[in-house]
C-alpha cells in the first residue's frame, strides 16, 4: 500500500535539504520512494515555490500534472477564475474519490503557510519514526493520509492522461 505524506517544516528552506535524506534512507530500506515534491514558502511571498523531485521518483511516479493539481487546490484556488475553479472543483471530487479529501486539503493548507516549507511523498515500507528523525533542520511535523492499493490504482488512472 502507498502512503501519502506531507511533512511540514518550519523554515522556507527545510523541506528543499531532504532528498540527499531520502535516497539515504532508501538504501538502508527504511522506506521506498515513489514520488515526492516539496513546497517552499518564504515568508515574504505571495504564494509558494512548488518543486517535483525528478530523482526521487520510482517507477511507479505520479505525473507532473498530478503535484500540479494537488498544489492548485491546495494555495492557488483564490487567484482561479470561476471557469478555471468550477473544473478544479470537480477534480477536487476525483482526489476525494482516491483519499485526498477537504480534511487533508484544509490540514495541509493550515499549516503550509508563509514562513514553511513542506515535503510531499508518495512512498511504501516507510519507518515513520526513523525518517522524522532522519530528517536535518530541527521541527518537523507529519500530516498523513494513507491510500489503499484501490485508491492508489485510481489515483495513477486520474492522472495518467
Amino acid at each position: 500500500m502507498a502512503t501519502l505524506t506531507v511533512w511540514k517544516f518550519d523554515t522556507p528552506e527545510g523541506a528543499g535539504g531532504v532528498e540527499d535524506t531520502l535516497l539515504n534512507l532508501q538504501k538502508q530500506e527504511l522506506i521506498k520512494v515513489l514520488d515526492a515534491a516539496t513546497v517552499s514558502w518564504p515568508a515574504e511571498a505571495g504564494k509558494p515555490r512548488t518543486k517535483q523531485l525528478h530523482n526521487l521518483a520510482g517507477v511507479g511516479a505520479l505525473s507532473g500534472t498530478f503535484w500540479g493539481m494537488l498544489f492548485g487546490l491546495l494555495f492557488f484556488m483564490p487567484l482561479l477564475g470561476a471557469a478555471v475553479g468550477a473544473a478544479a472543483g470537480a477534480l477536487g471530487g476525483k482526489m476525494a474519490d482516491i483519499g485526498i479529501d477537504d480534511d487533508f486539503i484544509d490540514s495541509v493548507k493550515s499549516q503550509v503557510t508563509p514562513g514553511t516549507s513542506a515535503l510531499f511523498l508518495l512512498s511504501r515500507d516507510a519507518v515513520v519514526d526513523r525518517v522524522r528523525d532522519a530528517f536535518p533542520g530541527g521541527h518537523t511535523e507529519l500530516i498523513h493520509s494513507n491510500l489503499d492499493s484501490e485508491k492508489e490504482a485510481r489515483l495513477r488512472e486520474v492522472f495518467a492522461h
